[in-house]
C-alpha cells in the first residue's frame, strides 16, 4: 500500500489578511482536489496555497483531504497571529541627511565592515526620524531612552540589536560631540548568554537526503563540513578552494582575517558533481553567472529541507556551524584547534559549545540513579529498582 502524502496547515498573514496556508509535495490529485474548492489560490512568494483564515476554510481543508492524506495542523492554527508592524518612510531633514552622510563617511576613515557601516547608518537614520524636529544640540539621554522604548520595544529587536544600536550613538556622540547626551552614561544592556541550537549527526544527513537540488546540498554540505558563516559561503571563491589538498582558505572574514579549513574528503564527489554539472565562474555559490548567491536563498532553502527531514528545530545556516564545532568537541578535538577553524578571535567565544557538547555530560550520573543504584546494592536485588512499586 503506498503512503499517503502528507498535507501541512498553518496560519498566519498574507498581505495583511489572516489566512491559512497549506503546504504539500507536488502531487496531481492534491492539486486537482485544492483548485476545487474555488476558495484557494497559489502563492509564489509563499510556495503554497493560501485562502483567508475562516472556521468554515478550515473545517472544508479537513474535508478535502482526510481520505487522500495525511493532514499534520501547526499550533499557529489556534491562535491569532503576530502581525508584524511595517517601518514606515523615515522623515529626516535636509540638515541631518547632511550629518548622517557625514557620520557614514567618519565611520569609513575609521575602516568599520560594510556591513556594520550599513547596520550603525540605520540605526542613527531610524533615531533622526524619531527625534523629528528637535535640534541636535538640544538631544538628551532621555531622548534615547524614549526612542529605545517607543521604537525597539514595539519592534522587539533583541537585547543584541539594543547593544549595538547603544555603541552606534556611541560613536556618534563622539563624531558630533555639540549634543547633549553623555557618552559615559549610555548603558548598554547585559548581554544574553543562550546556548546554540546544535543538530545531531543523524539530522544532518537527514537535512542532505532530503535535499533534491544538487547545488543546495553541496552549499549545505559546505557550510556544514567547513563550520562557514553565511557570509564566508557567500564570498567563497573557487579559487579558494584547494581539491588536491583538501583545504579552503577563507579570506577577508570577521575580524578582516584570513584562515585555513579542512575539506572533508566525503564532501569531494559532492562538490565535484556541483562544479561539472552547473559550471560557477567566479563563486562556488552563483544565483546568475558570476554573481554571488543571496543568503536569503540560503536560508529558504534549508528551511524546506529541515521541514522535509521534519526537523521542527529552529534552524538557520549558523545552526550548521554550531553543529560543527559541537560534533568537533564531541568527537576530542582541542578547543584550540577549534577556535582556529572559526576563526574566534577569542577561546571564550569557543568555550560555548562546551555547554552544549554531551561527551562529558552523559559520564555524569544523577543522583537518583545513584541513589537506586545504592539500593539495589543494599537490598541485592538484581533487577533495576522500579521507582513506583505496584500495590
Amino acid at each position: 500500500m503506498d503512503t499517503l502524502p502528507t498535507v501541512n496547515i498553518k496560519r498566519g498573514y498574507f498581505k495583511n489578511e489572516d489566512s491559512l496556508f497549506v503546504y504539500f509535495k507536488y502531487n496531481d490529485q492534491l492539486i486537482s482536489k485544492i483548485k476545487s474548492t474555488k476558495v484557494y489560490h497559489w502563492s509564489i512568494s509563499e510556495r503554497c496555497w493560501h485562502t483567508p483564515y475562516t472556521n468554515h476554510h478550515l473545517e472544508l481543508t479537513n474535508q478535502i483531504f482526510a481520505s487522500i492524506a495525511v493532514i499534520t495542523i501547526d499550533q499557529s492554527v489556534y491562535k491569532l497571529p503576530t502581525k508584524s508592524i511595517k517601518k514606515q518612510k523615515r522623515v529626516i531633514s535636509e540638515g541631518n541627511k547632511k550629518i548622517i552622510r557625514s557620520y557614514v563617511s567618519y565611520l569609513r576613515g575609521k575602516r568599520y565592515s560594510k556591513s556594520t557601516i550599513k547596520t550603525y547608518f540605520s540605526f542613527i537614520a531610524d533615531f533622526f526620524d524619531f527625534i523629528n524636529h528637535i535640534p541636535l544640540e538640544a538631544l538628551t539621554n532621555r531622548d534615547v531612552e524614549l526612542f529605545i522604548e517607543n521604537v525597539f520595544i514595539p519592534r522587539r529587536y533583541s537585547i543584541s540589536t539594543h547593544r549595538q544600536f547603544i555603541s552606534a550613538m556611541k560613536l556618534f556622540v563622539t563624531f558630533y560631540p555639540d549634543t547633549k547626551i553623555d557618552n559615559l552614561t549610555l548603558d548598554r544592556p547585559k548581554k544574553s548568554y543562550l546556548l546554540p541550537t546544535v543538530l545531531s549527526n543523524e539530522e544532518i544527513i537527514n537535512i542532505l537526503r532530503c535535499t533534491k537540488n544538487l547545488k543546495h546540498r553541496a552549499i549545505i554540505a559546505m557550510i556544514y563540513s567547513a563550520g562557514l558563516r553565511i557570509s564566508e559561503l557567500i564570498n567563497l571563491q573557487l579559487s579558494q578552494i584547494d581539491i588536491q589538498r583538501r583545504q579552503i582558505i577563507v579570506k577577508s572574514s570577521k575580524g578582516r582575517k584570513d584562515r585555513n579549513i579542512i575539506l572533508a574528503k566525503s564532501c569531494i564527489p559532492l562538490i565535484l558533481n556541483y562544479l561539472n554539472t552547473y559550471k560557477p565562474n567566479i563563486f562556488f555559490a552563483e544565483g546568475k553567472p558570476s554573481e554571488k548567491y543571496s543568503p536569503e536563498s540560503v536560508r529558504a532553502f534549508l528551511k524546506r529541507s529541515c521541514n522535509a527531514a521534519h526537523i521542527t528545530k529552529k534552524v538557520t545556516p549558523h545552526t550548521l556551524r554550531h553543529s560543527y564545532a559541537t560534533h568537533l568537541l564531541e568527537n576530542g578535538i582541542d578547543l584550540r584547534y577549534i577556535q582556529e577553524l572559526l576563526g574566534h578571535a577569542k577561546p571564550e567565544t569557543t568555550m560555548i559549545y562546551t555547554h552544549v557538547s554531551k561527551k562529558d555530560l552523559l559520564k555524569i550520573e544523577s543522583p537518583l540513579d545513584v541513589a537506586v543504584k545504592k539500593i539495589a546494592l543494599d537490598t541485592n536485588k538484581q533487577n533495576t529498582t522500579r521507582l513506583i512499586e505496584p500495590y
